[in-house]
């Protein structure tokens, strides 16, 4: 089954409210095979997860069809997104001057003319049925599956008015000679349909506006890549065509157009698009590139080392992509509501025309007309359907170009309420590029032992390990400076502790102290160890379970934002724990120096574990600190995880949040995206809500008792598009309002 499971976010055409979102998402999880699906309404996607041996892309688009809607097989392009997006600014644009029209035929003098009541009806027609089919057409599928949405209430609304009309214009005999006189509507679903098409209008402008950040991101992607041949020889080749293992040649200026490891050269990186972090990075041999970064000065040569959608990049946007789609928890009780919302509205509509009828005296039909055109048309529900997606787009986004990349909504709902924060020390208060300083051999080196340290040392992963591999320790004076290159030894790893390796009948280890409680110290040893702890470095040692054969003092500075980050999370009333697998004394030092008040040292997985689950049982909502690999209990136990550094793929993919800069400061910036965006889905739904519990009751006409005022439905149309636009742009300005605090930051 799960080598079967395929996830994929697709395009979804034709929906016009939240109600045509529920209904799609409702058949795709109905059809057999789909193991999860959700819309989202206002990115026009759909994140499907599915058996690839029960059921296939084609079967999910005739399902959708089936549904009334279409799902876009082929990746819909910028292009056409640009052409429907002008085709209905030519529509809005041409429905406004034809509704003019009908403004001045039907409210000046050219009212009396013989001929107006037909020009109003021929304007009336082009808009309706030429700029507004739309709503006709998608009103009649809706009808076919026996459904209804927004566009059935606009299409129910207009075409009342319209036929009124058209009669009222063509059997005018059949009111006068009842003594009424009727009225001609046709500037009233003219004027509806125009004021529907601007906000509609509006709304997508806005909408693609929520999209920016995945487009700018997508935009970093290069096309092509400047190859450097066997016989030296350099070429510019399609991005597709290039392998692991080759040479990339990238001068001052360009993009770097794929992941791999420097090989030649020296220059800074600007990675802002992809941290967050403004300051240039400086790049020599050995170190990491990624795509989409800029090349700002010198020239250098990088071998490729991930392709395609593994690069950190294509990671990045595909993890942004995916959590854009999900929903709040509160979005579920919204598309509850979405769902009947329609159906009710249409029968308190019938019921205010009803209650005209029968109470409203002579001449009742008019306010029961207008009564019932006016609530189909107020209270379109797509400023509850937009009020909540548009929020965790723009929320999400900020959140990626800041360098933060939050997995679901689930992870950032729970992010703004953490009070507690569990760090592990290397890589996240530290550099996590450790030094070794001192060493010191307590019997005769050999170059067996050498041999085996070094084998031993190049099978971890671990920094400490890297940091000994590194600085060449393993190599003899007269060994002619070379490097000792013996193979990797096949190493246990002991969790928390370190590495050993059985040779013949001796048992090897190196590692943290816990691994030689039983192996004979000399007060020698303990004083130079105590010495180097106070200090702060970390020390490792490697011998048998019998001999400490030689101790290595191990630096690892601490960041330079990390105190400042400790402090500004501390005054935020978050408390900070640092949890490391190093001496009292070491902990005790970086603790000291990061300005936190909690450690915990010697600390094993399982004791991270416990201490999360320590601060979870005193009620506290708990963010577990790690690199995402070593720390996976307590990332697993923790309410929030979050993982630090440009990120492994374990990290990126298992983390709730990703912090690629490794920055601490960026956690306090997460919590406060957090909190915002919260805040504006709150500030949304409230709107939203009290804007359909006031207009409704008003559209139908409960203040004319008391004060005469009766809703115009061109007004109530035009309040319709204003509050959709409106919880659109509260969702962008929240964006301009995080931009504002980050600059008053900086």
């Amino acid at each position: 089954m799960k080598n079967n499971c395929n996830k994929i976010t697709v395009r979804i055409l034709n929906m016009s409210c939240a109600n045509c979102a529920a209904h799609v998402q409702k058949a795709l999880q109905k059809q057999p095979g789909v193991i999860s699906a959700g819309v989202n309404f206002a990115t026009q996607t759909a994140s499907i997860e599915y058996d690839k041996a029960l059921t296939n892309l084609p079967e999910l688009q005739k399902v959708v069809q089936e549904a009334g809607y279409d799902l876009a097989v082929d990746t819909e392009n910028e292009d056409k997104d640009k052409q429907r997006y002008h085709l209905m600014k030519i529509r809005t644009i041409t429905a406004l001057i034809l509704s003019a029209g009908l403004i001045v035929l039907s409210m000046t003098s050219l009212a009396n003319l013989s001929w107006a009541g037909y020009a109003e009806g021929i304007l009336a027609t082009l808009v309706l049925f030429v700029c507004g089919r739309s709503f006709f057409i998608d009103a009649y599928r809706q009808a076919k599956h026996k459904r209804m949405n927004m566009n059935t209430l606009v299409a129910l609304s207009t075409a009342t008015a319209y036929t009124f009309s058209i009669f009222g214009l063509l059997y005018p005999q059949f009111w006068t000679g009842r003594g009424i006189h009727a009225g001609l509507y046709f500037e009233t679903a003219g004027v509806l349909i125009a004021f529907i098409l601007i906000g509609k209008l509006l709304e997508e402008s806005a909408k693609r506006k929520t999209s920016d950040s995945i487009k700018k991101l997508i935009g970093l992607q290069s096309k092509t890549a400047t190859v450097v041949r066997h016989d030296g020889s350099v070429a510019e080749v399609d991005i597709q065509d290039i392998g692991v293992h080759d040479i990339i040649w990238v001068k001052a200026g360009e993009k770097i157009p794929i992941d791999g490891v420097v090989t030649d050269g020296y220059s800074f990186v600007d990675e802002s698009m992809i941290t967050g972090e403004p300051v240039p990075v400086e790049k020599n041999q050995g170190q990491h590139v990624f795509a989409g970064t800029i090349n700002q000065h010198g020239s250098f040569k990088f071998r490729v080392t991930k392709l395609g959608n593994e690069t950190l990049l294509a990671q990045i946007i595909r993890l942004v992509s995916k959590a854009q789609n999900t929903k709040a928890p509160v979005q579920k009780t919204v598309d509850r509501i979405t769902e009947v919302f329609v159906p009710v509205v249409a029968v308190i509509a019938t019921l205010s025309a009803l209650l005209w009828m029968l109470f409203g005296g002579d001449d009742a039909w008019v306010p029961a007309f207008l009564a019932f055109v006016t609530v189909l048309i107020i209270a379109c529900p797509c400023a509850l359907g937009l009020a909540t997606p548009t929020a965790i787009v723009v929320g999400m986004g900020k959140a990626a170009a800041q360098g933060i990349l939050i997995k679901d909504m689930d992870s950032l709902e729970t992010l703004r309420k953490v009070n507690a924060i569990v760090l592990d020390k290397t890589g996240t208060v530290t550099q996590g590029i450790p030094k070794v300083t001192d060493v010191k051999w307590l019997i005769p080196e050999t170059e067996e032992l050498r041999r085996i340290l070094f084998g031993m040392e190049q099978s971890s992963g671990h920094p400490l390990a890297k940091a000994i591999v590194g600085a060449h320790l393993c190599v003899r004076p007269d060994d002619g400076g070379g490097a000792h290159t013996g193979a990797p030894l096949p190493t246990q790893t002991l969790p928390g502790k370190g590495v050993k390796v059985t040779i013949g009948n001796d048992r090897f280890y190196v590692g943290n102290s816990t691994l030689f409680t039983s192996a004979d110290n000399n007060n020698e040893v303990l004083e130079w160890v105590a010495e180097k702890e106070r200090e702060s470095h970390t020390i490792v040692m490697f011998g048998t379970d019998r001999q400490i054969m030689a101790v290595f003092a191990v630096s690892d500075e601490i960041k330079p934002s990390s105190r400042q980050s400790v402090e500004q999370l501390q005054a935020s009333g978050i408390e900070i724990v640092m949890a490391t697998g190093d001496s009292e004394a070491a902990a005790r030092a970086i603790a000291r120096q990061a300005g936190i008040k909690e450690f915990l040292a010697h600390a094993l997985p399982e004791d991270k574990l416990r201490l999360v689950k320590k601060k979870q049982q005193e009620g506290k909502i708990v963010a577990m600190v790690g690199d995402g690999i070593n720390d996976s209990a307590a990332l697993a136990q923790a309410d929030v995880s979050i993982a630090m550094g440009k990120g492994s793929d374990i990290a990126i993919e298992t983390a709730g949040v990703t912090i690629v800069s490794g920055d601490l400061q960026k956690i306090a910036t997460a919590i406060r995206l957090s909190r915002n965006t919260v805040a504006t889905i709150r500030q949304n739904l409230f709107w939203a809500f009290i804007y359909n519990l006031i207009a409704i009751p008003v559209a139908a006409g409960a203040l004319y008792p008391f004060t005469g005022f009766l809703l115009n439905p061109m007004i109530a149309g035009a309040a319709m598009a204003l509050s959709s636009v409106s919880v659109v742009l509260n969702s962008l300005r929240f964006n301009g309002f995080v931009k504002i605090n980050e600059r008053k930051t900086e």
